[in-house]
This record gives structure tokens, sequence and C-alpha cells, in this order.
């Protein structure tokens, strides 16, 4: 029963667009801003600064897209995974921080953000499975 209240195209569409929804405002943000994305990028240490904005940009917007419209969805999540895991070592090091709140929220950023990466490599692991049953990769 519960499998196939989760299984319809709506409800499938609606939780990719949650997973997906950080990153598509992340991308309109930093297109809007673009200054600021340049200031992000400089501040993490990511020189030079404009071609790393403009491909966080460009992947925040393709992958996404890609995950929604199931055009190559397995390879936007892996996208997306891949760029979290990176973007979470990079900009969440908890570690090189002295115990203390700020630690405490760091931390919990960094292991969301893993989860969010597995989250992505679900949704490609589940692309790539055969359909069973007659069942649809909706």
């Amino acid at each position: 029963m519960a499998r196939r209240a989760l299984a319809p195209a709506p409800v499938l569409f609606l939780a990719r667009l949650a997973l997906c929804g950080a990153y598509l405002q992340g991308a309109l943000v930093k297109a809007f801003d673009f200054d600021g994305a340049l200031a992000e990028m400089a501040h993490f240490g990511l020189a030079p600064a404009l071609p790393f904005a403009l491909a966080v940009i460009a992947l925040e917007l393709v992958a996404p897209v890609m995950i929604l419209t199931g055009r190559g969805r397995w390879l936007g999540a892996l996208a997306l995974a891949g760029f979290t895991l990176l973007a979470t070592v990079l900009a969440n090091r908890f570690w090189e921080l002295p115990p203390g709140e700020a630690r405490f929220f760091m931390a919990n950023s960094f292991f969301e953000h893993l989860g969010l990466a597995g989250a992505f490599v679900l949704v490609a692991r589940y692309d790539l499975l055969p359909p069973r049953h007659g069942a649809r990769h909706d």
C-alpha cells in the first residue's frame, strides 16, 4: 500500500524538486548577484573566481533540470552528489573549529550535506535500475 502511495509521478516529481530546490535557488541567487558569486568563490579560495562561478551556476541549473526531466537523470544526480561532497568538504570544515556552538552547527551542516549527496546517489541508482513488473521510472 505505501509503495503505491509513493509511486505516482507527481509525488516522485515533487520529491525530486525538493531535493534539487536548493541548487536551483543557489544558481539563481548567484546569477542575479554575480559579484556575490565571485566573492563566494574567492572566500573559499577558488581562483580564478570567474570560471568557478560560471561552472557552479551552470551545474546548479543543468543538473537539476536533468533530474527533473529524466533526461540523463542518473548523470545529473551523480554530478550533484560529487559537487555536494566537494563543496561540503570545502565549506563545512567543522574539524578546524574549536569546540563550541559554531563547530556544532558546522558539523550538523556537514552531515546533512553528506545525506543529501547520498540521496542523489540513490536517485542515480534508482534511475539506472530496470523497471520492475512493468513499472516506469517517472
